[in-house]
């Protein structure tokens, strides 16, 4: 019997299991792949408070981790199938292998990249397209790159990519950005990175791998073709709730819904980080999403027990 099974071991997932433990629940952390989630893949973190010397993604999510086992978090590696007795006092937290009796569930699963939806994007992913620059941008050194997005990540990835590729371009379909202001304004400096406004990409084209895209002008539908080995798609997520879909409510975007203090409509059932409805999804936002539903559930728990 756990007090708190919390599925999902990214940085929401951990900081929930962080408070958790300091209050003394037995708690639970069931992740399918590896833990840190998104912090992984982030090649440096230069806006989580206190931490100004830049450490690299995966550093700060080990040491997330270590916190959490620090206040005897358990974790497992699996994939939930499925929650039996979901609206009960206790539910049960049903993978391939186990089942785990628990009083209160945290969906912390995050979100996984959108995709263009374009022709060559499926037949070239691991041959030049990429959703993740931080993972592969070391393959494209001394190369042109290109970068699609609007957002933060956007013109994170594409400040990274122009540390080491030969030039970066990023195309967007507006003129107006997402992004940051800081970003934009260092990627407008960096002369490595040419801005494509009112662009979309309409075909990724190659032979083994990537060569050229196809992209297009918005405003007056003529066509051009850009020559570029590699290109990072970084136009939004897509929220992991397949599962948590069946049992509480989802937003029409997909996205868990939850009140101020992480309670979905289940009783007993929270969520937290990107995975739920949210104006901003950032390392700093899903960690304190993990400290209140984490909250929540303790004196959900506690009310349990009288």
């Amino acid at each position: 019997m756990y007090d708190i099974v919390i599925i999902g071991g990214g940085a929401a997932g951990l900081s929930a299991a962080i408070y958790a433990g300091r209050s003394a629940m037995r708690t639970l952390v069931v992740e399918g792949t590896s833990l840190g989630g998104q912090v992984n893949l982030t090649y440096e973190v230069d806006n989580y408070p206190g931490f100004f010397d830049n450490p690299a993604g995966a550093d700060l999510s080990e040491n997330m981790k270590k916190h959490a086992a620090k206040f005897g978090t358990e974790f497992t590696t699996e994939t939930v199938k499925s929650i039996v007795d979901f609206d009960q006092d206790i539910k049960t937290v049903v993978t391939r292998r186990n089942a785990y009796d628990t009083r209160a569930i945290i969906f912390a699963t995050g979100a996984n990249p959108r995709k263009l939806g374009v022709e060559g994007e499926d037949r070239f992913y691991g041959m030049g397209v990429s959703y993740c620059a931080t993972c592969d941008g070391a393959f494209f050194k001394g190369q042109v790159t290109a970068v699609v997005g609007g957002g933060n990540t956007a013109f994170e990835d594409a400040l990274y990519l122009a540390r080491f590729c030969s030039k970066v371009y990023l195309i967007h379909r507006s003129e107006n950005y997402r992004a940051a202001a800081s970003l934009v304004g260092k990627a407008k400096a960096d002369p490595k990175i040419e801005l494509l406004t009112n662009r979309t990409v309409e075909q990724i084209i190659g032979d083994t791998t990537v060569k050229e895209l196809r992209i297009k002008n918005v405003l007056d539908n003529t066509a051009e073709t850009i020559a570029c080995s590699g290109v990072f798609i970084a136009v939004g997520r897509i929220p992991e709730t397949a599962l948590a879909g069946k049992y509480v409510h989802l937003t029409r975007q997909g996205f868990i819904q939850t009140d101020r203090a992480m309670r979905t409509n289940v009783p007993g059932i929270f969520a937290a980080g990107d995975v739920r409805d949210t104006p901003l999804r950032q390392i700093v936002t899903a960690a304190a999403d993990g400290a209140v539903a984490a909250t929540s559930a303790i004196y959900y728990i506690n009310e349990l027990e009288g």
